[in-house]
C-alpha cells in the first residue's frame, strides 16, 4: 500500500517506516502473523488522521512538543517488530510474550488516536474558527475553491495557458467566451494544477462579477499577503499602494493574479493591475475581450465526443442502472442541440436523470424547435429554461422557489434560513421548514442551485428542530439572469416579482415617474451598492409580502425606506449588508405601522437604536440577527419593555453576533417563546438565571458559545423542553441537577463539550429522552444510565472538518 504521507516531516516519516517494517514483518514472520495483519489494519485506518493532524499542526503553528508522545510510541513500535522477527518460532514463551507487546502497541495506537487525538484536532479546529472570525479572514481568501470532480474538454485549454503563462514576454492574458461555458472552471484546475503552482509562489484569485469594488479587491489582496492596510484615499492611492506591495512581494518569487468573471461594467477594473513588473503575471477571465489589457485566449465549445461525456455524466446513472435507457439516437440528438455549451448539457442532462424516455423525446422535440441556442445569452437562457420546462406539473411550487432565487445578488451565498423564512410565508410551506428544505434539495439536485450543508446541519440535524442556520445556497449567475428575466417578461405592475438593482444612485425610469406605477408584486428585492446614498424615492407595494434589501455599505448608516409604512401586507424583512464592515441600520421607527410583520432577518449591521423608538412588533413570531453589533445596548436602552414591544415572538436566533457578552434579561419575559437559539458568540458567558421563566420553551440552541461554562439552574422549569443542544460550549464540566426536571427532553446535543466530566444521576428522570448526540467521551458518562433509560439511542457521528460554512 502506498501512502500519502507529508515528506520530510518528523511525523509522516517514522509513520511510513513503521508501516514498512509491520509489512515485511507479516511476510517473513509467520508466527506472528494474525497479530502483525491486525496492526497493518489499524495503521492503515490511522493514515488519515495522521495527515489530518500534521496539516493542522503545520498550518497553526503548534509546537512539536506534543506530537512526541506518538512520535515515540511509533518508534518504539519499530524497535518491536524488527525484535519480532528474531524470534525463533520454536521459542514459545517469547512468542506469547511478543505477540502480546504487539497486541499492547496496537491498543497504545488506537487509545491516542481516540482519546488524545481528539483533544488536539478540537483545539485545532476552534482556533481555525476562532481566527476565521478575525478581521483578517472577515474580508474572504483569496485561494481558488477546488474545480469541480469531473471535467471534460479542459486539458487543451489548460495546456495552452501554461504555455503562455510560463513565457517571459506574456503577461496579461484573458479567458474568453460566453457565460456558462467553463471559464471560471478553467481558472479553478489552472490554480490547483501542480506545475503552476511550481512556478509561481503566489496565486490569488478574486472574483469579480458584475459590481466591482475595486478598493474591496486590493484590501482583498492586502490582507491575503498578511500586509497591513491602512485607509486609501483614494481608488488611485489603493492602486498605488498594491503596485509597492507587489514589488516587495516579486522579490521572494513569482506572482500569479486571476480575476474571475469581470462583467463589460467592469472592464477598467483590469487596466488598473496593468503593472510593469516582471515575476506579476494576470489572467482575466470575461464574457467579453478586453484587447487593450492583454492577449486574449477565446475558450472554444466542447468537442461533440466530450459534450457527450458531460451530457451522460450527469443524465445517465454511472452503472447504467434505469428503468428505461435512452437510445444512442435520442442521447446524440439532444447533445447536438446543447452545442457544447457545458452549463447546458449539465442542466439538462441532470433534468433527465431517471426520466422516462418520453420526456426525454418531449425535451428534444422542445429543443429542436427552439434552433440554435449558443449564438447568444439569450438563446442560452432559452437552453436553461428548458430545465425549468422539464419539471412536473405537481412541482409548480419548485419552479416558483427558483424564480426567487433572483432575489439575492449573484456571487453571495444565500442563507437557507432567509429562503426557509420568505417561503414559509409567501408560499404558505410549513413553518417548520421540511418542505422548504425538501424544495432546496429538489433544485440542487436539478442543478439549479448548489446546497453546502455544513457538518453541523449535516450531522447534529434532528427531526424536531430542522437546525439550518449554517447551509447556504450558491447559484450560478447565468441561473440567476435567467429567473430575473423571467420576472421581467410581464409589466411592471403585474410582476408577482419586483427585483431592483440599483449602482450609484441612478433609478429605474419608472421608479422616477411622478405617476409611479402600482406594483402588485409580492416578492420586492432590492440592491444597492457601496455609491448609494440612502436617498429613497416614494414607492407603492401593497402587495408586498417579502422585502429583501441588500446593501453595500462600510461604516455607514442605512436608512429603512420611508416607503416601508405603506406595505401594510408586508410578513418578511430581511435586510443584509454584504460590506466588509458593520453599518449602523436606522429608522426603525417604520417597523411599528407593519402590523402583518412577522419574521425579520438582519446581518451584518449595527443596531443600537432599535428599541429607542416606542415600537410594538404584535405580530412579530421570528427575529434573527447574524453578525450584529451592540445587541445588548439596543435592548438595554429600550423606551418599552421588551415583553411588550415582542409580545408574539416565538423565535430568536442570534449567531455569530461578536460583541454579545450576555443575553438582554427582558428576553426572559418573552412567554410566547418557543426557539432559542444562540450560536458562535463566543464572549457570552452565560445565560441569564431568569431563563426558567420561558415555559414554553421547546428548543434551547447554545451551541460554539467557547465561554458558557455553566447552565442555570433556573432550566429545569422549562418542562417543555425538547431539544437542548449546547455542541461546542468547551467550559462546561458538569450540568445542572435539575436537568433531570425536563421531563418533555427527546434530544441532547452535546459533542465538542471537552471538560464535561459528570452526569447528574437526575438524568435518569428523563423518561422522554430518544437521543444523545456526542463524542465518544461522553457517550462513556451516559452508559452507565442507559438501563435505567430503555429508548435512549446514543449517537457518535463521525467527525468532518471542512470549512464549507464560510
Amino acid at each position: 500500500m502506498a501512502l500519502e504521507l507529508v515528506g520530510g516531516a518528523a511525523l509522516g516519516a517514522v509513520f511510513e517506516t513503521l508501516f514498512t517494517a509491520v509489512v515485511d514483518a507479516s511476510n517473513k514472520a509467520t508466527q506472528f502473523e494474525s497479530s502483525l495483519k491486525k496492526l497493518e489494519e489499524t495503521l492503515k485506518s490511522i493514515n488519515p488522521s495522521i495527515l489530518e493532524m500534521k496539516k493542522l499542526n503545520d498550518q497553526l503553528d503548534h509546537p512539536k512538543e506534543e506530537l512526541e508522545k506518538l512520535i515515540q510510541i511509533l518508534k518504539d513500535g519499530e524497535k518491536l517488530i524488527h525484535e519480532c522477527s528474531k524470534v525463533s518460532c520454536c521459542n514459545y514463551f517469547k512468542k506469547w510474550r511478543y505477540a502480546n507487546k504487539i497486541k499492547a502497541l496496537d491498543g497504545s495506537l488506537l487509545n491516542f488516536f481516540q482519546v488524545e487525538l481528539q483533544a488536539i484536532l478540537l483545539r485545532s479546529s476552534t482556533q481555525v474558527l476562532v481566527l476565521l472570525k478575525s478581521k483578517k479572514f472577515s474580508l474572504g481568501s483569496c485561494e481558488a475553491t477546488d474545480p469541480p470532480a469531473f471535467m471534460v474538454g479542459l486539458d487543451v485549454p489548460l495546456k495552452e495557458l501554461k504555455r503562455r503563462l510560463f513565457t517571459d514576454g506574456e503577461s496579461r492574458i484573458v479567458v474568453s467566451a460566453p457565460g456558462g461555458c467553463g471559464k471560471t472552471t478553467l481558472a479553478k484546475r489552472l490554480c490547483h494544477d501542480q506545475q503552476v503552482k511550481e512556478y509561481f509562489t503566489d496565486i490569488c484569485y478574486v472574483t469579480v462579477s458584475k459590481t466591482c469594488d475595486l478598493i474591496g479587491i486590493i484590501k482583498k489582496l492586502f490582507w491575503y499577503n498578511a500586509e497591513r492596510v491602512q485607509g486609501f484615499q483614494s481608488e488611485e492611492d489603493a492602486v498605488n499602494q498594491l503596485e509597492l506591495m507587489l514589488k516587495r512581494k516579486v522579490e521572494s518569487g513569482r506572482i500569479l493574479l486571476v480575476l474571475d468573471d469581470v462583467w463589460s461594467g467592469s472592464k477598467s477594473v483590469p487596466d488598473k493591475f496593468k503593472f510593469q513588473i516582471s515575476k506579476f503575471k494576470v489572467l482575466v477571465t470575461s464574457r467579453d475581450e478586453f484587447p487593450g489589457f492583454g492577449s486574449t485566449y477565446n475558450l472554444k465549445l466542447l468537442s461533440e465526443e466530450d459534450a457527450k461525456t458531460l451530457f451522460c455524466h450527469s443524465a445517465i446513472p454511472e452503472d447504467g442502472s434505469s428503468s428505461s435507457m435512452p437510445s444512442e439516437e435520442l442521447v446524440n440528438g439532444i447533445v447536438r442541440r446543447c452545442k457544447g455549451f457545458p452549463l447546458a448539457l449539465e442542466v439538462v442532462g441532470r433534468s433527465l436523470h431517471e426520466q422516462p424516455v418520453e420526456i426525454w423525446r418531449s425535451t428534444l422535440m422542445k429543443l429542436s424547435e427552439g434552433e440554435s441556442i449558443v449564438n447568444s445569452e439569450d438563446e442560452l437562457r432559452n437552453c436553461l429554461q428548458s430545465s425549468l420546462d422539464a419539471l412536473d406539473d405537481k412541482d409548480i411550487m419548485l419552479k416558483e422557489c427558483f424564480m426567487d432565487l433572483g432575489s439575492f445578488p449573484e456571487d453571495q451565498k444565500i442563507p437557507a434560513t432567509a429562503l426557509i423564512d420568505m417561503w414559509a410565508e409567501l408560499h404558505k410551506l410549513d413553518k417548520g421548514g421540511i418542505y422548504a428544505i425538501s424544495n432546496l434539495h429538489k433544485l440542487c439536485f436539478r442543478n439549479l442551485l448548489n446546497l453546502v450543508v455544513t457538518r453541523s446541519s449535516r450531522n447534529d440535524a434532528n427531526e424536531i428542530d430542522r437546525c439550518y442556520n449554517d447551509a447556504f445556497v450558491m447559484q450560478h449567475d447565468l441561473l440567476r439572469d435567467l429567473a430575473i428575466y423571467q420576472s421581467k417578461q410581464e409589466p411592471i405592475e403585474k410582476r408577482k416579482r419586483l427585483i431592483v438593482d440599483l449602482t450609484g444612485n441612478r433609478l429605474p425610469e419608472w421608479w422616477t415617474k411622478e405617476k409611479q406605477p402600482r406594483s402588485s408584486a409580492r416578492l420586492v428585492s432590492i440592491s444597492t451598492d457601496e455609491m448609494f446614498s440612502s436617498s429613497w424615492c416614494s414607492m407603492q407595494l401593497p402587495e408586498a409580502e417579502a422585502l429583501i434589501l441588500n446593501f453595500n455599505q462600510t461604516e455607514k448608516k442605512y436608512e429603512l425606506p420611508e416607503f416601508m409604512k405603506q406595505m401594510d401586507e408586508l410578513k418578511v424583512l430581511v435586510v443584509t449588508n454584504y460590506g466588509f464592515c458593520t453599518a449602523e441600520l436606522t429608522n426603525f421607527s417604520i417597523l411599528g405601522s407593519l402590523l402583518n410583520l412577522k419574521r425579520i432577518r438582519l446581518e451584518k449591521v449595527s443596531i443600537p437604536t432599535l428599541c429607542k423608538t416606542s415600537i410594538e412588533l404584535k405580530n412579530l413570531e421570528k427575529l434573527s440577527l447574524v453578525m450584529c453589533h451592540k445587541i445588548g445596548q439596543a435592548f438595554a436602552s429600550s423606551t418599552i419593555q421588551i415583553p411588550e414591544m415582542l409580545p408574539n415572538l416565538r423565535e430568536i436566533n442570534i449567531d455569530y453576533c461578536n460583541d454579545l457578552v450576555e443575553l438582554p434579561e427582558g428576553f426572559c419575559d418573552l412567554i410566547q417563546l418557543n426557539k432559542l437559539s444562540i450560536s458562535n458568540c463566543h464572549k457570552l458567558s452565560s445565560l441569564p438565571e431568569g431563563i426558567g421563566k420561558l415555559t414554553n420553551l421547546e428548543v434551547l440552541r447554545v451551541s460554539a458559545c467557547t465561554l458558557v461554562s455553566k447552565l442555570p439552574d433556573s432550566m429545569g422549569s422549562l418542562h417543555k423542553l425538547r431539544v437542548l443542544d449546547i455542541t461546542g460550549c468547551l467550559l462546561i464540566r458538569k450540568m445542572p441537577k435539575q436537568i433531570g426536571e425536563l421531563r418533555s427532553l427527546r434530544e441532547f446535543h452535546m459533542r465538542r463539550c471537552q471538560r464535561l466530566c459528570e452526569l447528574p444521576s437526575s438524568v435518569t428522570d428523563l423518561v422522554d429522552l430518544k437521543r444523545v448526540i456526542c463524542d465518544e467521551e461522553t457517550a462513556k458518562l451516559w452508559e452507565c444510565f442507559t438501563h435505567l433509560l430503555p429508548d435512549l439511542t446514543l449517537l457518535v457521528p463521525e467527525e468532518i472538518i471542512n470549512l464549507n460554512w464560510l
